[in-house]
């Protein structure tokens, strides 16, 4: 079985050093339930259906196959609510490769930082642009996303 083990933290955005590596991100969820989630991504290059199992603690199962991007565009229109829209930029500190995500639309402002960790236990020294953890809240996940944006959060 694939585990993912990561953390996510709020990110201090005027901190945030320069970033030239854009992947432009859309995905959907097709059952988005406390026990999983089944989402579509579609990057400029590929496309993939991501499976992922209940949160404990960091870690979740995750399964993530690569699908056609014909594929993937028709199930998204199966989705149950709208896309969500991303910018992800990728920068590597202290050998760690952390994922800065810039939600567009209707979760334009929300800028989360993601890392993976090879266990629970390991130990990660935070860069000075994280802000405060967000692990395991609710409404910081994609799928909670997508049912109530952001920018109606507030």
């Amino acid at each position: 079985m694939a585990t993912e083990i990561e953390r996510k933290f709020l990110v201090k955005e005027e901190m945030l050093p320069k970033m030239d590596q854009i992947i432009r991100m859309s995905q959907a969820y097709l059952q988005t339930e406390p026990e999983r989630t089944i989402r579509v991504r579609i990057t400029d290059e590929s496309a993939f259906l991501t499976i992922k199992g209940k949160q404990v603690g960091f870690s979740r199962a995750e399964f993530e196959y690569p699908i056609p991007k014909a594929d993937a565009e028709e199930l998204i229109k199966l989705a149950c609510y709208p896309p969500i829209e991303k910018d992800r930029h990728l920068i590597v500190y202290k050998g760690k490769t952390w994922e800065v995500d810039f939600f567009k639309g209707a979760n334009k402002g929300l800028i989360l930082a993601e890392v993976e960790l090879a266990d629970e236990q390991e130990q990660v020294e935070l860069p000075n642009w994280i802000d405060v953890e967000v692990t395991g809240e609710e409404r910081y996940h994609n799928s909670y996303l997508a049912r109530y944006p952001f920018s109606v959060q507030k």
